[in-house]
């Protein structure tokens, strides 16, 4: 044996999250609108990783000081995933707009538009 067990464990458990992470799950796939705009979704990636292990310490007649004695080993590893939509992009019309996807999402387009809102008062009053 190369190496202790627990290597042998925490390298499946990280290829196997390499295998489920990649740019793409990150900042996703674009998604073309009819009207020929582009939507890209945005999302947060956290993963987390534990490993662990214990060696049993059987009693046996020592037979061999010489010869490396192998212990039973017990162990486990394992990992988990989230992916969470943060918000979309959306290029077209000459502009780009990123609408996140939060609870106080509406707030923050409230004050977003709230100059807008203002321009157009302005110009209404100026037509009367």
């Amino acid at each position: 044996m190369d190496g202790h067990p627990i290597e042998s464990l925490m390298k499946t458990a990280m290829e196997s999250i390499k295998e489920m992470i990649e740019v793409n799950t990150i900042v996703g796939d674009p998604v073309e609108t009819v009207d020929g705009g582009v939507i890209i979704p945005v999302s947060k990636v956290s993963f987390g990783f534990a490993a662990g292990g214990s060696e049993f310490n059987v009693s046996r007649p020592k037979e061999d000081s010489a010869q490396k004695q192998q212990l039973p080993f017990g162990g486990g590893s394992g990992a988990g995933v989230s992916v969470q939509p943060v918000a979309f992009m959306v290029v077209g019309q000459g502009q780009i707009r990123l609408l996140p996807v939060s609870q106080n999402a509406m707030l923050e387009r409230v004050i977003d538009i709230v100059p807008q809102i203002i321009d157009q008062i302005k110009n209404i009053r100026k037509s009367e």
